[in-house]
């Protein structure tokens, strides 16, 4: 029996980036010799063991051969007679398919068959053998790596592979919860324009996403975005999310905020009048395609809905401010508000020369949710009901008085 470090961890040791997990191989093992040693078996679709101390996967070595569509298509051996080489012939990329003894710290404790470590110094993402065309989640997974890994290239052939890959039908068969989960990776990676920008240079965009995809070549008016393309400037406002260090449900929001500019009339370009509800709807499809959390598609919502208004809303009065506020759910939901908020911040700056522009509606809108949200609402009604009033009216009254807050609010901040 022998073990090895493989994959991610030894990948970002190189890279000098800090390893959260390790995940190891067995070669020359059978599940009852690791069980007989404490390992307990965990894997439903090929032998993985957890260490009955450290609770870290062990994998059996094993191949897999195509047996049908899409990342479960697949016949898998694991046996004592399976190699190294042959184990990490079926990863990814090269550069997660490099293998380290359990002290090997230093070149000579690793095994690297496919020359990742050449690639790593190199800073490309290429596939180890042609098996990668096998899977089409690796489509999801190079773009994904990309995103992370941001000095990094696609080689040539393997965006070529891929390209074929989404020709042949391989991404029509990819299910929505490994879309999703890698999609949601890719969001909160540290450029996630890049992911993006991969899938719709090989095609799985405008597969996967056909209503992100579309976007590109939209114009609007140059004005407002000196960027003009709609799809830069989406890929802006992703980048700025990253660098606010905003949370998935925010970067959803970005993703899908401007959706609706793609279905404009090419006649009223580069105008997109009522293109926040157009978002919205569209919205809507995106999330139940994949199955999109409801905390990401709620916040999605809200932004898609309102960001027109609220980068507007230093033009608003006091009703039309409360009226905003009861749009968003945000005397409700003020957590959920604050990242509506974060997401209009992103979309604002994620202009050409708006990346260190103030955005002042952000913290006018908090306070004026506070403002609000300070009316002691208790006695209005307790009020209301003495005075004979019931339903529609007790929440009348309180709306006038969150109203004359709000006054006041804005006329002290000037």
């Amino acid at each position: 029996m022998q073990i090895y470090l493989v994959g991610g961890a030894v990948r970002d040791r190189l890279l000098g980036r800090p390893v959260h997990d390790r995940d190891w191989v067995v070669v020359g093992a059978t599940p009852a010799e690791m069980e007989a040693r404490g390992f307990l078996p965990v894997g439903r679709d090929f032998p993985v063991f957890l260490h009955p101390e450290t609770r870290e996967e062990y994998a059996l070595a094993r191949t897999e051969r195509k047996s049908g569509h899409g990342y479960r298509g697949f016949t898998v051996h694991a046996a004592p007679d399976v190699t190294l080489e042959e184990d990490l012939s079926r990863r990814d990329i090269t550069i997660n398919s490099i293998a380290a003894s359990p002290d090997g710290s230093s070149a000579a404790g690793l095994f690297d068959p496919y020359n990742g470590v050449r690639d790593l110094d190199a800073r490309v993402l290429r596939h180890v053998t042609g098996a990668f065309r096998e899977d089409p989640v690796r489509i999801l997974r190079v773009a994904r790596f990309a995103a992370r890994f941001t000095d990094f290239t696609v080689a040539p052939e393997t965006m070529q592979l891929m390209r074929e890959m989404v020709e042949d039908g391989e991404a029509d068969h990819l299910v929505p919860e490994r879309v999703w989960q890698e999609l949601a990776r890719g969001l909160m990676e540290a450029r996630p324009s890049r992911m993006f920008e991969v899938l719709k240079d090989c095609g799985a965009l405008a597969v996967l996403l056909p209503e992100v995809a579309r976007l590109w070549g939209v114009p609007q008016r140059v004005e407002y975005h000196p960027e003009v393309d709609t799809g830069i400037h989406l890929m802006m406002v992703l980048d700025m999310a990253a660098r606010l260090e905003a949370p998935l449900a925010v970067r959803f929001a970005c993703l899908t905020h401007d959706l609706g500019k793609g279905t404009t009339p090419a006649d009223v370009l580069p105008r997109h009048i009522g293109h926040e509800m157009r978002s919205a709807r569209l919205l809507q499809g995106v999330a139940e395609r994949l199955r999109v959390p409801v905390d990401c598609r709620e916040t999605a919502d809200v932004v898609a809905r309102e960001h027109g208004n609220i980068h507007r809303s230093g033009e608003l009065n006091a009703a039309a401010l409360l009226r905003l506020l009861e749009r968003c759910d945000a005397l409700r939901k003020p957590e959920r508000f604050a990242d509506v908020l974060l997401a209009c911040e992103c979309d604002a700056r994620g202009r050409l020369g708006f990346d260190d522009a103030p955005y002042p509606q952000r913290a006018r809108l908090a306070a004026a949710l506070a403002a609000a949200r300070a009316v002691p609402t208790a006695p209005i009604a307790a009020q209301a009901a003495q005075a004979g009033m019931t339903g529609p009216q007790v929440g009348e009254a309180i709306r006038r008085a969150r109203t004359a807050a709000l006054q006041a609010h804005l006329a002290a901040a000037g």
